[in-house]
Order: C-alpha cells, then structure tokens, then sequence
C-alpha cells in the first residue's frame, strides 16, 4: 500500500509551484532583452519539450490519437499565444507588472465558462471584477493616472487567451481518457514548432549568443517553469483538495512582485502597491464566489437520480 505523503510536503511543493511561476516573469524579461522575444519563447519550448518527451518515453506514455491529437494540437497552438503574449509583454513592461496583471486570468475565466455553461455570476463576481479594473489602474498608474503600456495592454491580452485557454482545456478534454502528460507534450511540441518558426533564422543566432546566464533562464523557464511545475502539479492536486491546491497556486502574482523588486530591483510606488493589492484581493475574491455560485447551482445526487427514474 502507497503512503500518503505528508499534508505540509504537498502544501510546500504547490507554493513551490506558485514561487517558479513567480520568478519566471523576471527571468523571462532578462532572457527577452538578451536574445529578443520570439527566440526566448522558442528555445523555453525546445527545452521543456524535449524534457517532458524524455519523461513520456521513460513512463512509456501512450500518445493521443484522432480527435485526441487533434484537441491537444489546437490547444497548442492556444498555449503558444498565452506565452508569446506574456513574454513579448513582460519585454516591454516590468516584470512586477507582467506577475500581477496575469492574474487577471482568475477573472475572466469564470467569466467566460459562465458564458459557455449559460450560467450568469452573481452580482458580487462582478463588483470583484470592478474592483480588479480599479487595481489595473492603480498598478499602471505610475505618478499618475495613465493608460496602460504596450506591455501591459499584451500582459492583459495574455491573461484573456489563458482565460480561453483554460475554458477550452475544460470543455475539450471532458470525459477523454488520454494520458495528460502526454498531451502536454504533445502541446509543448506545437509551441516548439511554431515559435522556433515564428523565430526563423534569429534562433540559431540567439543560440549563439546566448551568455551564462542567459543558459540558465532558458534552462529555468523550460524545466522548472514548465516541465517541473506541472509534474508536480499534476502530483499534488491529486493528493489534497481543488480547492486547497488553486488558493496555493494562486500565491504566483505575490511570488512575481517579491522577486521583482526584492531581486530585479523593480520599483512599484504607494499606489502600484494598492494596485497589485486590489488585483490579487479581488482575483481571490472571484474565484471564492464563482465556486459558491458553482456550489449553489449544481444539482443535488438526488435530483439526479429522481430525474434518470423518470427518464
């Protein structure tokens, strides 16, 4: 009989997840500004995905096929514009900005499966909603009240595809029984693909290039940042509560503005510090209330039965 690990060895190693996460933004900008965006994004890809291929072949980890093939693929390519938006953001925003401003995804993902389940939020998910916007706004502001930057406006942009990335993974993968590593893989091979030919001929250059420490972003970003923090995901979830693992995880945007100005020396004003506040209370806020809401409106076991009885 397996042991069950410790409750506090799963709670650790889901912080740690949320503290890789956290760091990627910072290491994702010094990458970026070494070789550029897309060449960065590539080789992140390359890495993880030569990772994870190793690991799918030591698990001997059947391969989706069909229409399995075919959703991992398209969520791929969904995944390859979360990241390239949040890498070509961060390059031209901060990388305290870029981590709190991503966790606008906690937000509009309810949104956005309340509107494919045609299941409104209640009111209170919407003033939380308000209440992130207003956080946007302080965070970006600055010494005063201004437009977000191009860098933020893609960071933004970012945290809407993974909200539609998320909603996809959820719905397409309902009911499928194919391994979930092996259509990760499968999607970390699309990503590799297309951004090492969005990057072109700027790739084997990039390489060339690349310094120490450049090799250890790119080493980072792939095999902690993606490889690591979902196997150990992929562990830990199944060992303690939905609920338990997503409040952890949710620690990410506090890791990204730790790191961002304890390491990368960034500096956030009064009002950034209300701001990435507001964003991070209110993204918590939303997600307790859309699981409430959940809560509430899924049928009780008995009503099902009774209704298969009269069926």
């Amino acid at each position: 009989m397996t042991r069950r690990p410790p409750e506090i060895v799963v709670d650790v190693l889901l912080i740690a997840v949320a503290a890789v996460w956290g760091a990627s933004f910072l290491a994702a900008k010094e990458l970026t500004d070494e070789v550029g965006v897309a060449p960065a994004v590539a080789l992140r890809f390359l890495v993880a995905a030569t990772a994870l291929g190793v690991i799918c072949l030591a698990r001997r980890e059947r391969m989706p096929r069909g229409r399995g093939l075919a959703i991992a693929a398209l969520l791929g390519c969904s995944q390859a514009a979360v990241i390239g938006l949040e890498t070509w953001g961060v390059h031209l925003t901060s990388a305290t900005n870029a981590g709190l401003l991503i966790s606008l995804a906690l937000i509009f993902t309810p949104l956005l499966e309340s509107v494919a389940a045609r299941s409104w939020l209640p009111r209170s998910y919407f003033v939380a909603a308000i209440a992130a916007v207003v956080g946007v706004a302080l965070l970006v502001s600055g010494a005063g009240f201004r437009l977000p930057t191009a860098g933020d406006a893609l960071v933004i942009a970012a945290a809407v595809v993974r909200a539609v990335h998320v909603t996809a993974s959820a719905r397409l993968t309902r009911g499928r029984d194919d391994s979930t590593l092996a259509v990760v893989f499968v999607q970390l091979v699309v990503c590799a693909l297309t951004s090492s030919a969005v990057a072109g001929v700027d790739l084997p250059l990039a390489v060339g290039r690349l310094t120490a420490s450049g090799w250890l972003d790119v080493l980072f970003l792939g095999l902690m940042c993606s490889v690591f923090a979902f196997v150990v995901q992929l562990w830990a979830v199944r060992r303690t509560s939905a609920t338990r693992a997503s409040i952890l995880m949710g620690t990410e945007p506090v890791w990204a503005l730790a790191v961002g100005v304890v390491i990368g020396g960034e500096a956030l004003g009064l009002p950034g510090f209300a701001g990435g506040a507001l964003i991070i209370a209110a993204s918590y806020a939303g997600q307790a209330i859309e699981r409430r809401h959940r809560a509430a409106t899924a049928p009780a076991p008995v009503e099902r039965v009774a209704e298969t009885a009269r069926s």
